[in-house]
């Protein structure tokens, strides 16, 4: 069994750690020994799990994509229309909220410039998927391009993860609310 995939109490709370520093702090600013002591686990364990802070750092995004996954996936009630709607309702609920720190696919993608890199990969996986999820309940609901307005969709979701953390969020979320239902009315 990959160390990825491989479950354990000390492996959760290394994961769970390196989630809650990253997201507030940043991954480059956090050192493993930190992480080491806040988790409390013992350096050969840490390692056995994850060889590299690398390795963590995509856990980590893997982590974060699964946890949205998961979201997406509960929001089952109504058409595919009313599906995205509540799907970007819940961004801007949580976007409007006290502990949001930006999009951590963003926020890692900007500490991981090089594209080749497996953390960016696992970042780029995140997005496929995000982006296939808009374009499925846009071809499901019969919009006439599903293709071009899920890349429509995804610069707007990109854009309010951005707006959240950088402007007023009563505003970024009217705004949203008004693309939204112009890109969905086309």
């Amino acid at each position: 069994m990959s160390t990825e995939t491989r479950q354990s109490p000390a492996r959760t709370r290394v994961l769970q750690t390196a989630a809650r520093l990253f997201y507030g702090e940043g991954v480059h600013t956090v050192g493993i020994d930190r992480i080491i002591a806040e988790a409390g686990v013992a350096k050969a364990t840490f390692y056995h799990h994850f060889p590299s802070k690398d390795d963590l750092v995509r856990a980590y995004i893997v982590e974060q994509s699964t946890l949205q996954r998961g979201l997406a996936d509960s929001v089952r009630e109504g058409s595919p229309r009313q599906r995205l709607h509540a799907i970007f309702a819940f961004m801007c609920e949580f976007g409007a909220g006290p502990t949001f720190r930006g999009c951590p696919f963003v926020n890692t993608a900007a500490e991981y410039p090089d594209p080749g890199h497996p953390v960016r990969a696992a970042i780029a996986a995140h997005r496929r998927w995000n982006r296939e999820l808009y374009r499925d309940l846009l071809a499901a609901d019969g919009h006439p391009d599903p293709e071009r307005t899920a890349d429509v969709l995804m610069l707007l979701r990109d854009g309010l993860v951005v707006g959240f953390d950088l402007d007023d969020p009563a505003t970024v979320k009217r705004a949203v609310e008004q693309a939204l239902a112009r890109v969905l009315s086309s």
